[in-house]
């Protein structure tokens, strides 16, 4: 049985890494990328928002549908989140500024708790995941240009081993692993890629810290 029964903001809080250190060097899964993306690459940097809104009591993840027509990851699940801006405060402002752009998520209504892992994606964008937990009052409002849909799925859902699997596939003439979620809550929509990457970080961080704890 691999559940998370009680996951609150302190939980959650002492398994990121601390808002004030967003962790520096290498996205951890660069070598997975080896012979996909040149070894030379300089990526762009980007963050986006694990958001993290209790309903009735059940912690459940903010999650988004892109639009067709985008140039990156178009039409696929994700998290609120794009490239760093020269006026951006740090991977937190990117984040909270691009949720505020994207599903109207106002940053008074959100309360950051820290940081995943960076990790690397197959588009060039080295991704700081912030994780934050979200008033429920918050309504989303998504800009039709860049998100077709806002939905939400429990937290305890998303990072049972069980819903959270890894496949193997060819791309660019070699192997490589992806993560993809196989869950009921997400209604037919596939979680799978980056997304599921990070989703897949967190566990491993929430378990990292229980044992730590035990």
């Amino acid at each position: 049985m691999n559940a998370f029964p009680s996951l609150g903001p302190g939980e959650l809080r002492r398994a990121l890494h601390p808002l004030g250190s967003p962790p520096p060097g290498e996205p951890y899964n660069r070598d997975e990328l080896h012979g996909i993306l040149p070894d030379d690459l300089v990526p762009t940097q980007a963050a986006v928002l694990v958001g993290i809104v209790a309903r009735d009591a059940v912690p459940r993840v903010l999650l988004t549908l892109r639009t067709d027509g985008l140039r990156h990851h178009a039409g696929q699940v994700s998290f609120p989140g794009g490239r760093m801006e020269a006026g951006d405060d740090g991977p937190l402002g990117a984040a909270t500024r691009e949720a505020w752009e994207e599903i109207g998520l106002a940053s008074a209504l959100v309360e950051p708790l820290g940081y995943l892992d960076p990790m690397l994606t197959i588009t060039g964008f080295r991704v700081m995941p912030v994780v934050a937990w979200i008033d429920p009052a918050f309504m989303p409002h998504p800009d039709p240009g860049e998100v077709a849909d806002v939905f939400e799925v429990p937290l305890v859902e998303l990072l049972a081993s069980g819903n959270l699997r890894s496949v193997d596939l060819h791309f660019g003439g070699r192997p490589r692993r992806v993560f993809e979620y196989v869950g009921p809550g997400a209604n037919g929509r596939r979680i799978w890629g980056a997304t599921a990457l990070i989703l897949h970080n967190l566990a491993q961080r929430l378990d990292h810290t229980r044992w730590e704890q035990a």
